[in-house]
């Protein structure tokens, strides 16, 4: 189910984020109506009105409460986008305070089940909020592992439900769900929520606490592709690079 936010009229039920993408479409067109009932509900909640033209066509127009409620959509979004991308860099730093290489931001080509016997499997790319892999000139002992952030509930869920997502994060290495926290403070799932093969951790305080370790995969190494991929991007700064940069070059 999308996640619900919160109607200017508290009579009214709940808009979802379509409502949200719904008025800024129309903020951002000629307003033309889909007489659909996203629509219906936006005008219920007094977020559009009708505008009639002297030719008698009838257009929508974002009303002042529509845009003062679109921004409050835009700084939810943008909060939480910031608590996202601070438990990325999080975790991207603590791999590379325990000896690993991390990367973030990386698309990596991975396999996942197709269902077909006649073509088993097909090629996918992967974006993992973090991956990361030891520091060793020894290919079988680079021990991969994918962290994927979650600092929604409803985002964790909707994520939970992509089995073919979770596939190619396994076919990659280890598959790690890290949960943030709510507005109050609350975890914003249980360990057991999160599938049995993926490993679980959560932002307690000022630590991330191991709740479940997750399922090793068969295979030790990575495809020729993944190597390349990470050939071509940067790594996270370790401890050690952050002070070289403060050594004094004179």
């Amino acid at each position: 189910m999308p996640a619900l936010l919160a109607s200017p009229d508290s009579n009214l039920p709940p808009l979802t984020r379509a409502h949200a993408r719904r008025l800024r479409d129309i903020y951002r067109s000629a307003g033309w109506p889909a007489q659909d009932t996203l629509e219906i509900d936006l005008l219920a909640a007094g977020l559009l009105e009708r505008r009639r033209s002297a030719e008698g066509h009838e257009t929508l127009r974002v009303t002042d409460v529509g845009v003062q409620w679109l921004a409050t959509v835009l700084a939810r979004n943008r909060a939480a986008l910031s608590a996202h991308e601070a438990l990325v860099q999080r975790v991207a730093q603590e791999m590379a305070r325990a000896g690993r290489l991390a990367w973030t931001g990386l698309g990596l080509r991975a396999q996942v089940p197709t269902g077909d016997a006649a073509k088993p499997l097909r090629w996918c790319i992967a974006r993992p909020d973090v991956f990361s892999i030891r520091h060793t000139s020894v290919e079988s002992y680079v021990e991969p592992i994918v962290h994927e952030i979650k600092v929604r509930r409803a985002d964790l869920l909707a994520d939970l439900r992509q089995d073919a997502k979770r596939a190619a994060y396994r076919d990659l290495g280890e598959c790690w769900y890290v949960l943030g926290v709510d507005a109050r403070g609350r975890a914003i799932a249980e360990a057991d929520e999160v599938p049995g093969e993926c490993g679980v951790m959560q932002l307690q305080g000022e630590r991330l606490a191991v709740l479940r370790p997750a399922l090793r995969p068969a295979r030790a190494g990575l495809p020729f592709g993944v190597w390349m991929a990470l050939a071509k991007a940067t790594p996270v700064p370790g401890a050690d690079d952050d002070a070289q940069g403060l050594l004094d070059t004179d």
